[in-house]
């Protein structure tokens, strides 16, 4: 919560339709949302997250899955979503999840899902605009089958 948010600016996350109209329905007004190819969060002049408080999320309980799998992002290649994580530079959690793998693992599990959720619930249109977004800064951890449904629930 007081990471800074070096990683919501000029992010511009994704959300599915089922999102946008589960934060809309939570009070969220509908101006908060950008077209960029695909539904986004609106971001103020200076590249900040409208959401993003100085150093905090107003939507913290309820944000998008993409916020949901931070310091995880992803690509989609064919059948396979692949996972990647940003780099510490972009995002200072990143140390704290390489320190104690256990966090690692529940957040790898989380992103894994949202991102999934995400992907799922996305046109085709929609993820190649998303997949055209250069996120040099981040290295692959693994993929998961475009289908994935995390079993454990």
């Amino acid at each position: 919560m007081h990471c800074g948010g070096r990683c919501c600016t000029d992010a511009h996350p994704p959300i599915s339709g089922s999102c946008f109209q589960r934060l809309v329905e939570q009070g969220v007004p509908e101006d908060s949302f950008e077209w960029r190819g695909y539904r986004a969060v609106r971001a103020r002049t200076d590249g900040t997250c409208i959401f993003c408080n100085g150093s905090r999320c107003s939507i913290h309980a309820i944000k998008p899955e993409t916020c949901r799998a931070g310091p995880f992002t992803f690509d989609v290649k064919g059948d396979v979503i692949g996972i990647f994580i940003k780099y510490e530079s972009i995002c200072p959690v990143v140390r704290l999840l390489e320190e104690e793998p256990e966090a690692y693992e529940h957040q790898f599990a989380l992103a894994k899902k949202s991102i999934a959720h995400l992907v799922a619930n996305l046109t085709d249109e929609e993820l190649a605009a998303i997949c055209r977004i250069d996120e040099p800064e981040t290295v692959r951890v693994g993929g998961i089958p475009r289908e994935y449904h995390d079993h454990r629930h």
